[in-house]
């Protein structure tokens, strides 16, 4: 069944009304080529030409400015006109190509891309006068910025690199739980390869697989410390063994998730978003377990989408343990897919019509790798 294609006053703005924003100036760049940072149902932000390593990771708070912080909490900063390592264990701040001016109806949210979370690069939006990350309130108007905090491997940028996104919205309502079972009914949403009704809980809950990829037979992979330098710009140039450790399942299908390592895992369960949702993956309960679940958490429409009713794809699962070791169990819960309405259609869907890297995926690390072999 295909979508309503129905235009409704509030809900994720897509990609041709982000395109009438540029070209009413609420959002502007110091570079060129706005126009070409626009995904189905968001905006891909550009490192600018410095970057700022800081002692702390900060909120500038109300009514003061990420400059005025970065002075006072700036080591040293770096030109990234030209190659540049940003080094695992530190803190960058990096002003972005990219600046708003905000109607006074739309406000924005972000996220790091999923290529960058796969990195475990821990990338976050600030803007001036805020009290949190990733959150742009409604008529703002001013610069942006990128907290870049590496936590696996070292990587090199450069000006004009794209770690993370930002989404626009008019309103602030997501669908409720009735309205997820209904969104489920009719599109098939969300599924596991044991059939049945997906659990609903303040969205979709999504749960691990640990029985093993039908394509590599893995269970997953964990990072190596220690390892080489990752280029952003550089796709599928890497071998996966010189970075990754693979992680065979076993028996009992479990794992033990040891402290601050950091694993690529996959959903039970596949995943299907309409062209007119996006949807954002979040904790399920910060009471289950002492792990965290994904750093990019933003999936676009048309992702999975298959109008003849395919069976969806996988999420893929970025996980890091915490203070202690946890026994992680095949088909647990670990966190909540929630849906939300665009405003409308986008004129373009995630997929491999526009080049998206993670369409029809199952186990998949970063595009910087290639495939992995047995």
């Amino acid at each position: 069944m295909e979508p309503r294609a129905l235009t409704q006053d509030s809900g994720i703005l897509p990609a041709q009304d982000i395109h009438e924003l540029i070209d009413a100036g609420h959002i502007r760049s110091s570079a060129t080529g706005l126009d070409a940072l626009v995904q189905p149902a968001s905006l891909d932000l550009t490192l600018g030409p410095v970057a700022y390593r800081v002692r702390a990771s900060f909120l500038p708070g109300k009514g003061v400015t990420v400059a005025d912080r970065v002075a006072a909490l700036n080591m040293h900063s770096l030109d990234l006109t030209s190659d540049t390592v940003l080094e695992v264990g530190c803190v960058y701040i990096v002003p972005l190509s990219e600046s708003l001016a905000l109607p006074s109806d739309v406000w924005g949210l972000a996220n790091p891309k999923s290529s960058t979370g796969r990195l475990n690069v821990f990338t976050r939006l600030i803007a001036d006068g805020t009290t949190v990350f990733d959150r742009v309130p409604a008529g703002y108007d001013g610069p942006l910025y990128a907290e870049i905090a590496p936590n696996a491997f070292s990587i090199k940028v450069r000006q004009g690199d794209r770690l993370n996104q930002l989404r626009f919205k008019r309103g602030s309502q997501v669908l409720s739980d009735p309205a997820h079972r209904r969104l489920d009914r009719e599109h098939q949403v969300f599924s596991t390869p044991e059939g049945g009704e997906a659990e609903v809980r303040e969205g979709l809950v999504f749960t691990v697989d640990l029985s093993g990829d039908n394509a590599s037979g893995l269970a997953g992979f964990r990072a190596k410390r220690h390892a080489g330098v990752i280029d952003i710009a550089r796709i599928g140039a890497y071998d996966p063994r010189e970075f990754w450790d693979p992680i065979a399942p076993t028996e009992r299908r479990d794992l033990i998730l040891d402290p601050n390592e950091f694993y690529i895992l996959a959903s039970r369960e596949f995943v299907r978003i309409p062209p007119d949702c996006a949807a954002e993956m979040v904790p399920y309960d910060v009471q289950v377990g002492e792990f965290r679940v994904h750093y990019a958490g933003f999936f676009d429409p048309g992702f999975g989408w298959d109008p003849n009713g395919g069976p969806g794809t996988k999420a893929v699962l970025e996980v890091r343990s915490h203070e202690v070791p946890f026994l992680l169990e095949h088909g647990q819960a670990v966190g909540r897919l929630v849906y939300d309405r665009l405003v409308a259609i986008p004129n373009q869907l995630y997929g491999s019509g526009i080049g998206s890297s993670y369409h029809g995926q199952s186990l998949t690390l970063s595009k910087h790798f290639r495939p992995w072999t047995g």
